[in-house]
């Protein structure tokens, strides 16, 4: 689906946290509420399963409960007092549930019952994380979870929290009013130690154009990370390979063309922050190659107009080079 908002790959500042601009990982894209999520929020956090284990979601829930929610959403966005984003698949463009993380440094997050057991939370929690410490400038964070919610305790852990210890929820917390729960927290400097140490993975990306200027994308077929969403042809680069050579194996293999002859333009690069390695990506321009092409490996391929390939869901490591395409060509 088409996006709209400031380009994507800017720098995180401040202002710009607080702006609300979108944040992205493998399969989610985090922005803030909108009047349309409402019937699909009041679907989601109506049901009982879902709104038992937090403290403040009522129950029943009407949409006029999730139009609430998106006001006051906007309304601590515009206050700098929280940041609330609901979570969005990349390719199939629905709303799934909700993240945010408060001024106070509080985290908070929910997900419809179907998209339970899939790690869309703990993408989304390690998502907001660059956005509290790198845009916020917070300290730390920190949630909690009641005791018998071993789901939720799973994925603060995967986010990479530390379990600091029971204690029971006071009466301002709503349903954990007297109850046992969990808490959990996280540092800057822990959270820095952490990203630091996460590997550098190099791969490699072509814009093949044909002679009507089109560029072609290809569909990650299901089973794959980041299934269903569109790429520019491409892939790793092996131990010793440099990117041209990697990109001539990687066109043969994926789509059964031939381009050793052909002049590779270098054009731009991706440096993107995943949850668990950064990626560093060089795009290159071929417009001649010998061969049919064919999706080997189940994959769908389409050709596109320059500036129509932000009308199609991609990684967010893609999604800056579209601007610089779509000027280029």
């Amino acid at each position: 689906m088409p996006t709209t908002g400031p380009e994507p790959g800017c720098s995180a500042t401040t202002a710009r946290a607080w702006s609300g601009a979108p944040l992205g990982t493998s399969r989610l894209r985090l922005r803030p509420p909108a009047e349309g999520d409402a019937a699909a929020l009041a679907a989601l956090a109506g049901e009982w399963e879902v709104a038992r284990f937090t403290a403040f979601i009522p129950h029943p829930y009407a949409e006029s409960d999730a139009h609430e929610f998106i006001a006051v959403a906007a309304r601590k966005r515009a206050l700098r007092q929280e940041m609330i984003y609901v979570l969005e698949r990349r390719a199939e463009g629905d709303v799934i549930g909700a993240v945010g993380v408060a001024a106070g440094g509080e985290v908070g997050y929910w997900v419809g019952k179907p998209f339970w057991g899939q790690g869309y939370a703990a993408e989304a929690v390690k998502s907001l994380l660059g956005l509290a410490f790198d845009g916020l400038g917070l300290a730390g964070v920190h949630a909690a979870v009641m005791a018998e919610n071993a789901a939720s305790a799973r994925v603060l852990e995967k986010a990479g929290f530390t379990r600091l210890g029971e204690r029971t929820g006071s009466c301002c917390q709503g349903r954990c009013a007297g109850r046992a729960t969990v808490a959990f927290g996280m540092t800057a400097e822990s959270w820095r130690a952490a990203r630091a140490a996460r590997p550098t993975v190099l791969v490699v990306a072509v814009a093949l154009i044909d002679a009507d200027g089109r560029v072609l994308i290809a569909k990650r077929p299901a089973g794959k990370s980041m299934a269903g969403l569109w790429e520019f042809p491409g892939g790793k680069v092996h131990a010793g390979e440099t990117p041209e050579a990697a990109l001539v194996r990687e066109l043969n293999e994926e789509l059964g063309i031939d381009i050793t002859e052909s002049c590779l333009a270098p054009f731009t690069f991706a440096s993107h922050a995943y949850a668990d390695f950064h990626l560093l990506m060089p795009l290159y321009l071929c417009r001649v190659w010998k061969g049919e092409l064919t999706p080997r490996e189940g994959q769908a391929l389409k050709w596109v107009q320059p500036n129509t390939l932000r009308d199609y869901p991609m990684p967010p490591a893609d999604e800056p080079l579209v601007a610089m395409l779509r000027d280029f060509l």
